[in-house]
């Protein structure tokens, strides 16, 4: 993955989307010059994000505050 990570590079690639679980973990901690985005670590933070706001929103409308 990382030959093909810096041949991407090498066409001009800016930045570098890991489609699929495994890549972040086969690429380890090796650096690139274009950013590398993880899309399981930003989907399981967007779900996290979006469960704690739920969960404010179902304590406001618990309290009466909505």
């Amino acid at each position: 993955y990382t030959t093909i990570v810096e041949e991407l590079i090498g066409q001009g690639a800016e930045g570098i989307i890991l489609g699929c679980t495994e890549i972040c973990m086969l690429i380890g901690d090796i650096k690139f010059s274009v950013p590398l985005f993880d899309t399981t670590t930003i989907h399981a933070k967007e779900a996290v994000n979006f469960a704690l706001e739920q969960k404010t929103a179902a304590r406001s409308i618990a309290a009466g505050s909505v």
